[in-house]
């Protein structure tokens, strides 16, 4: 679970609410230091990784409200770290890259990121934008990184779906879907913002796309759509996760 110290409230959040948190990922100990003082000084409540690994770890055992993440990482590419936190948490990510093609920006969004912000940047601009990606966040209804009821387990730091005590193999897409439902259970989670997520912005109209994913899901886990365990729909509006997995 996250910890929920007291922090200036910045206009994100009401008087005595929790600050949000940012999750910083990057190799320069400079940039680093340089984020976390500028985010400090707004408010904001900061972890720090230098490698996309434990960027991951952190997330998953910490949770945040957006991610800063650096392209260029020491042990992986920062678009294939991005690729595996995609795999279960929609926490809205800003990139920071020296690419300042716009090939490299569409490619960047379509992999699942939010915004970018390219180097040398200002301080101003990139609080800007972390403000107007925290104004339209989803919260997640559970920031635990395992679910269990006893029948499905989802485990979303090892990335392991069973039922019934027997492991589930899912698709990139399948576990995906399901990895964010999870991470929102108990609320609807809307067919655009599941577009974005699994397919890239420039999908958000594609819903045929979900609806095929969704039934070969449903299939593993081993419901119906007619009557749902665990995934209930909401018609013409999107999909939730019922956490008691006793049906809507």
């Amino acid at each position: 679970m996250n910890d929920r110290a007291a922090g200036r409230s910045d206009g994100l959040s009401p008087p005595g609410a929790a600050a949000a948190c940012i999750l910083v990922v990057d190799d320069e100990p400079q940039i680093r230091r340089f984020l976390e003082i500028g985010l400090r000084s707004q408010g904001y409540r900061v972890r720090l990784a230098a490698t996309g690994q434990a960027g991951l770890e952190e997330l998953a055992n910490h949770g945040a409200d957006l991610v800063i993440l650096d392209l260029g990482l020491p042990d992986s590419d920062g678009r294939d770290i991005l690729a595996d936190l995609r795999q279960w948490s929609p926490v809205p990510v800003i990139l920071l890259t020296v690419r300042s093609g716009e090939a490299d920006k569409v490619a960047a969004l379509d992999a699942g990121a939010n915004d970018y912000v390219t180097k040398p940047f200002g301080m101003q601009e990139l609080m800007a934008r972390i403000r107007a990606l925290l104004r339209t966040q989803v919260a997640p209804n559970s920031e635990a990184a395992l679910f269990d009821d006893g029948c499905l387990r989802v485990d979303l730091l090892r990335r392991q779906v069973s039922v019934n005590g027997t492991m589930v193999l899912l698709t990139r897409k399948e576990y995906a879907l399901l990895a964010l439902l999870v991470t929102h259970a108990g609320r609807v989670v809307t067919q655009p913002q599941l577009l974005r997520a699994l397919w890239g912005p420039s999908h958000q109209q594609d819903t045929h796309y979900l609806r095929i994913l969704l039934g070969k899901l449903r299939h593993k886990l081993g419901e119906q759509a007619a009557d749902p365990r665990y995934i209930a729909t909401e018609p013409g509006v999107g999909l939730r996760f019922i956490p008691e997995g006793n049906g809507a």
